[in-house]
């Protein structure tokens, strides 16, 4: 067990929640955000769904290595989503936030793989 992964996973992990509360309980600086870059709000519980998903796949990532590197591996592309659809929208002020969640949930996928 690598003490990075399971760092970078609890951290990933925290964030994940926070963003999917926020989502869920329709937080009014992330709806203004979202709905701004055209995201209608019938898609928060989805992607809300995802982000706990996620953050529940790399805890459990940390007993058992391959669910951890697929969940990582599935919250990069959601935030890679995320930013491309900032940057589609011109939002260049609220792809900031993404693009650090996105390098922040490289970090256990690759830490993952390099342990597995």
């Amino acid at each position: 067990m690598s003490v990075a992964y399971v760092i970078t996973a609890i951290l990933l992990s925290i964030a994940l929640i926070g963003s999917g509360r926020a989502k869920l309980v329709k937080d009014e600086k992330i709806t203004a955000g979202l709905t701004k870059v055209g995201v209608p709000e019938s898609w928060f519980p989805r992607l809300a769904a995802l982000e706990l998903a996620g953050a529940l796949g790399l805890l459990i990532g940390i007993a058992y290595r391959p669910l951890g590197i697929a969940a990582g591996t599935g919250v990069v592309l959601y935030f890679a989503g995320a930013v491309l659809t900032h940057l589609r929208a011109r939002d260049l002020k609220g792809a900031p936030v993404p693009a650090v969640l996105l390098l922040l949930a490289a970090a256990p996928t690759l830490l993952g793989i390099a342990t597995a």
